[in-house]
Order: C-alpha cells, then structure tokens, then sequence
C-alpha cells in the first residue's frame, strides 16, 4: 500500500539521521560504571599517615585512602613477617575525598606537601642538607651503629644501622628514619632496627635559628627525636644537650629540655611539654634560635618554638659547651626507660623530614622578633625535674 511504502521511507530517513548524527558518541559512552571504575584505577596508591593498620596485618591494605595499599605511619608488617630488603617509596600524600556514602572521619588527616624551598627564611640560609634519592644520606650525616652501652644509657632495644631500609631520601625530597620492629628475626641485633644521624655540620655561629619541619611517628615503645649535642668528643651531659622535638610511647605530646646535669641534679635540667594532636599526621615545624655574643661558653639565650609560637627560653647553663659547636642529631629510639619499658609492635615507624635548614635570623621580624618573645613574660623559662 502506498502509505505503507512512505511510512518505510519516512523511517529510512529517520534511522538515517540518527545514525549520521549522534551514532558516534553514543558508541563511545562507556557502560555503567564503567567511568567510576576508570578513575579508580588512575588513583594513586593510599597513603595513611598516622597509627596505621596496627599489629596483625602485614604490609597490605593500611588506613590510606584510595583503592592501593594504604601506607601508613606506624604498624605495618604484623608479626612474623619480616621487613622488605629495600625501604619502600614515601608517596605524596594524595588529596583526601569522599564518595557518596562514605563518612570523612574513615579518612586519615590530610598532610601538607613539602615545603617550598622559596619557604626556608627571611635571612640567608647557610646550611640546607641535600634530600635527593642521588644523594647519599651519608655525605652529610654521620650513621652510628650498634646498641651503645647499656641501650644507648637507657636499655634501648634499637640497634642502629647504616643501612638504606633504616634512612633514604624519597623522590619527593624528604629525609626518612624508620624504625624496624621484627620479632621474629633470628638475631637479637636484627629484631629492632633504626637508624642515629648525627650532623658532620655544627651550628658553626654564634647567632642563627635551626629549622626542622618534621613528621613524628606516634606508637608505644616509640621515641623520635630531633636534638643537639656537641661535636665529639665530649662530656655528657655537662657539656650541653638541647632537645628539639622529642615524643614517646604514642603521647603525642612534644617535650622541649635543656640538660647539663646528672638526673640526680634536677636544676640542672629545664623541660616543657606541648601537646600536639596530630604531629604524627603532618609536619610540624620546629625552630631553635640562639645568641651567643662572642661565642663564649656558658653565656647567651636561647628560644624554642613550634610553629612560629615561642614555648620556652633558657640562658645557656654555665659550664657547656660553646653553642657554635653543637651537632644536630635525628633518630628513633625503641623501648627503654623513657618508654617505660614498652616494647614497640612489629612494624615500621617513620620519622619523616619534610625539610631542614640553618639562618642567620629567624622568619617574619628577625632578631627584633627574638628579642620580642624573650622579654615577653608570657614566653616560659622550663621546669626542673
């Protein structure tokens, strides 16, 4: 029938049209889901800083987000499972999201990336050390090795290595110390593990402020610590330690201390603490400056601060050593006195490095600055024992 005939031509031209004009995209539209599942695969691997996936799981699946192993800041390989021969990569932490039905308090804290190096002072810098993986941690750190006597003074369990599974320098320039914890390894050197970088520069002047942004692991039977001692030899304590960043046992609490006396001396010690809830999730920046008129031992000031708040001030004790010939030191100490005998869980704990400098002067007011927050009353001299 006729109309039969111009209703097929009519559909002809319809089809035709369709296919012509919108056949090619709707060829290139992916099935349900399958888009969603693309950008998955193209996340990178999760990266969790903080306590980690705890005791029992082994170097899988950690509190990062994303669809990747998690890495994380604290317990990774559960008992039994002995540590990689090489130090995995420290990934930039990716950007936190949230799904549709997903909770944001699941999620890790976010961590800051690296400070620019545009960043470092006000004043000359005149000391930077190199965080680059073609850099040999050891061409500006000196490793000490071993347990020291009686557990480095404090019946450590640690054994301090020179190897590159206990400090590396990451692509992403960062400096890491990480603490092993393998109780299942056949030797009692090799059961805990962790590297004690000590500094071949010294402060070298008699004025400055030394910089450190740090990420501190947080865990019982854990101590990190960013500190001073002098250039060796010397005679501890009564020629001088100064402490920086230190926290034990998971307290996530920083204790500031000046020492030049025995423990049975307790006004020859000042100590302060300063409660920081998420310095295992993000660097935390730390500065020491110090003025020393003439460099002459025993005499001139010192400011602690944690980011940029002054915390405590002391006049440099009679009896130390000249200020210009302090070393820096960084390490993680396992167990011990200090940890009040904790024994740390298997795993790893990383104290990372974000980035470490020495100036002529401290940021935002300089030495005009120092003497601000050392005449404030509100700034605190420090506790005895």
């Amino acid at each position: 029938m006729p109309w039969k005939d111009k209703l097929k031509q009519l559909k002809g031209e319809f089809d035709s049209l369709v296919s012509g004009g919108g056949q090619s995209s709707h060829a290139q539209a992916p099935p349900p889901g399958h888009f969603q599942q693309q950008q998955q695969q193209q996340q990178p691997p999760g990266y969790g800083y903080g306590p980690g996936p705890g005791p029992g799981p082994g170097p899988g699946p950690g509190p990062g987000p994303g669809p990747g192993p998690g890495y994380g800041y604290g317990h990774g390989p559960g008992p039994g499972h002995a540590p990689p021969n090489a130090p995995p990569p420290v990934p930039p932490h990716p950007p936190q999201q949230t799904r549709p039905g997903e909770q944001q308090q699941q999620q890790p804290p976010p961590v800051p990336p690296h400070p620019p190096a545009t960043a470092a002072a006000s004043g000359p810098v005149y000391w930077r050390p190199q965080f680059r993986p073609d850099v040999p941690v050891t061409v500006e750190w000196d490793a000490k090795l071993g347990n020291g006597p009686d557990g480095w003074g404090n019946q450590e369990l640690e054994h301090y290595t020179a190897n590159p599974e206990n400090a590396f320098h990451t692509p992403d320039g960062r400096l890491v110390i990480r603490a092993v914890a393998n109780s299942a390894a056949p030797s009692r050197e090799q059961r805990y593990t962790s590297a004690r970088l000590v500094s071949r520069q010294t402060l070298s002047r008699d004025r400055g402020v030394l910089t450190g942004f740090i990420v501190s692991p947080c865990a019982a039977g854990i101590w990190p610590a960013f500190w001073l001692l002098p250039r060796e030899p010397f005679a501890w304590p009564t020629d001088g330690e100064i402490d920086i960043a230190e926290t034990w046992n998971g307290d996530r609490e920083n204790h500031t201390c000046l020492h030049w006396g025995q423990h049975h001396e307790p006004q020859k010690h000042r100590v302060l603490g300063t409660r920081i809830p998420d310095m295992h999730a993000r660097p935390v920046r730390y500065d020491f400056a110090w003025d020393q008129p003439g460099g002459q031992a025993g005499q001139g000031r010192m400011l602690w601060y944690i980011d940029g708040r002054p915390v405590m001030k002391a006049q440099v004790p009679p009896g130390t050593r000249p200020l210009r010939d302090m070393t820096v030191l960084l390490n993680v100490a396992m167990g011990g006195n200090v940890c009040a005998g904790k024994t740390p869980a298997d795993g790893y704990y990383d104290m990372v490095v974000c980035a470490l400098w020495m100036a002529d002067e401290l940021e935002y007011g300089g030495w005009g600055r120092f003497e601000h927050d050392w005449g404030n009353p509100g700034t605190p001299q420090g506790n005895t024992y």
